[in-house]
């Protein structure tokens, strides 16, 4: 069963942690991880590109010139494809590019990749996160006391308005409730700072 060191926002040491092994200790399974990274970047295309074919492009209703006796091509449109301002062939139009993965495929690539951070040593727990009002300067200065400065992800157990204000103007820094992290951010960033509630929350939803 792994165990991490609990800091405070000091960066000092305040004691340890037994993590869930079936959370923090799983099986990396890749395959799952790439799925679940996919889905998730599949799902943020909105779909919505669009063009217009030549039963839609304006104009075009006349025959351009007579069939026959000009020596000239035939043409009985002068918004076919072939013509300049012409309508699109083949080209997009708004879908739903949504993808799904079973409940239990997406709990267990988020194990994995939860798992994958604690072997890399990635993880940091602080035994509180709370912040007297919103400020950057400070968010940063307790970020670099637990060399968690490059591009963390901030979980906590539920909304804290302060830390998250003071997070949002940090460059590659994250913040997420502990019930909402996907496994995309989780991969997405070098460091997970978590605060202990927020990891008996993970145990109690993943475990």
């Amino acid at each position: 069963m792994p165990r991490v060191t609990v800091y405070n926002q000091q960066g000092q040491p305040v004691g340890e942690i037994e993590l869930s092994e079936t959370v923090f200790a799983a099986e990396v399974n890749e395959a799952l991880l790439h799925q679940a990274v996919v889905m998730y970047l599949a799902n943020q295309r909105q779909g919505t590109a669009s063009t217009k074919t030549r039963g839609e492009v304006s104009g075009g209703g006349r025959k351009p010139w007579r069939q026959k006796g000009l020596g000239r091509a035939r043409h009985g449109s002068i918004r076919s494809p072939i013509w300049v301002g012409g309508g699109t062939v083949f080209g997009p139009k708004p879908r739903d590019y949504r993808q799904s993965m079973p409940k239990k495929a997406r709990r267990a690539a988020l194990r994995s990749a939860l798992s994958a951070k604690v072997r890399e040593g990635a993880l940091i727990v602080l035994d509180d996160l709370q912040l007297a009002q919103p400020k950057t300067k400070e968010m940063a200065g307790v970020l670099q006391r637990l060399s968690a400065d490059r591009k963390p992800l901030i979980v906590l157990a539920e909304r804290n308005a302060n830390v998250e204000l003071s997070a949002r103007n940090l460059p590659g820094a994250g913040t997420a409730q502990a019930e909402d992290i996907n496994v995309y951010q989780v991969l997405a960033h070098d460091r997970l700072v978590m605060t202990r509630a927020a990891v008996a929350k993970l145990e109690e939803a993943l475990g």
